[in-house]
């Protein structure tokens, strides 16, 4: 192997295969990259057996060949690199790499080690625009379990019915489900973890992303990038009866006005599990939101809404934070039946996603 290639791209492209690098794992080769050259390009691929990573980058290809690298030590070589071409070379096991004045010499490892890279087959293709995928993902993952014995709920839940596609996730106290058009027969369960690596490797350019998914895994194609991840067995839950058709109470206010109060609500609640309580009050069009005393005192504060009923119901302050900051709308709905039932948040101006919160028993 003989080539050229920038220092700018190079970097750009060991930072994003090396997302999913895990030096935890009990497999050595996982900690490595496998780089080979195909024409005028440089393949790069990365894996820890549930993702896979590959990007093809442009390079002045003086010999064919293909080795593989430490990943940690490559990616923060290159990255510490000024921005010149690069020269790399493999003599005798070794590749030697040359930038400017800099010169290193690197051993490696036989490629026949490295795990195959998945080649996903029979497919259903679908096509979804970035800012819409960036939005689901921002707004269903942080809603996902982190408990691996059930792992259904580590993922988020893709499947279409009629002409809108779904995205659904939970962790048994609350439940976030964004709604778009599309009209593909698609239904699996897509790691949190997996969509996280794809919006966070998303290139600006980008306009649209296409998603390949049969009934193992799933790949997506960002322009160079290709992310293969396996899908997670099993049935979702039945979801639909979590959310509230009906409520008996709700208000509608400002998310900012809302998000602010909550904030500082939360502030006195932190030595109480970060409960707070929010009451309604019909006639007086306002709404209360207390803190739990703690040893650092309590505070209570009053906001102008629209009401409809008077009641209260205690929640976490920080879930209520965080299903705000998923809201687009400049307008939030609050809707609830009782101290015990389900709180269901929604943007007045946006209906495709909702947020419910299960409320505590303080």
């Amino acid at each position: 192997m003989k080539l050229i290639i920038t220092q700018e791209n190079f970097k750009k492209a060991l930072t994003t295969v090396s997302r999913v690098i895990n030096s935890k794992t009990g497999l050595s080769i996982l900690n490595n990259l496998l780089l080979y050259t195909d024409s005028n390009r440089l393949i790069i691929n990365s894996t820890n057996m549930d993702v896979a990573i590959s990007e093809n980058i442009n390079a002045k290809i003086e010999k064919e060949g293909k080795i593989v690298v430490p990943a940690k030590l490559l990616t923060e070589f290159i990255s510490n690199l000024p921005k010149v071409n690069i020269n790399l070379e493999l003599i005798n096991d070794k590749l030697k790499i040359e930038a400017g004045s800099y010169k290193s010499t690197i051993n490696t490892i036989n490629p026949k080690d490295f795990p195959e890279i998945p080649e996903i087959k029979k497919a259903e293709k679908i096509t979804i625009n970035t800012q819409d995928f960036k939005d689901i993902v921002n707004q269903t993952t942080n809603v996902t379990s982190g408990d691996v014995s059930r792992p259904i709920l580590t993922g988020v839940y893709m499947y279409t019915n009629g002409d809108t596609l779904s995205f659904v996730a939970t962790d048994g106290y609350r439940l976030a489900e964004k709604q778009i058009t599309n009209n593909n027969n698609i239904k699996a369960i897509i790691p949190a973890s997996t969509l996280s690596i794809v919006s966070q490797s998303i290139p600006e350019e980008l306009e649209d992303i296409n998603i390949l998914i049969n009934e193992d895994q799933v790949s997506f194609i960002l322009n160079n990038i290709e992310i293969t991840s396996r899908l997670i067995s099993g049935n979702f839950i039945d979801y639909q009866g979590l959310i509230p058709s009906k409520t008996e109470n709700n208000f509608t206010l400002s998310k900012d006005e809302f998000l602010r109060t909550i904030k500082i609500s939360e502030l006195f609640a932190r030595e109480t599990a970060g409960v707070i309580t929010i009451k309604i009050d019909e006639k007086k069009s306002h709404i209360t939101i207390q803190s739990i005393a703690s040893e650092f005192g309590e505070n209570t504060s009053e906001l102008t809404a629209k009401v409809k009923g008077s009641a209260e119901i205690s929640l976490n302050a920080r879930y209520l934070i965080e299903a705000l900051n998923c809201i687009s709308s400049e307008e939030i709905e609050f809707n609830f039946s009782g101290k015990l039932a389900p709180i269901l948040l929604k943007g007045v101006e946006d209906i495709s996603y909702k947020h419910i919160i299960m409320p505590t028993k303080s």
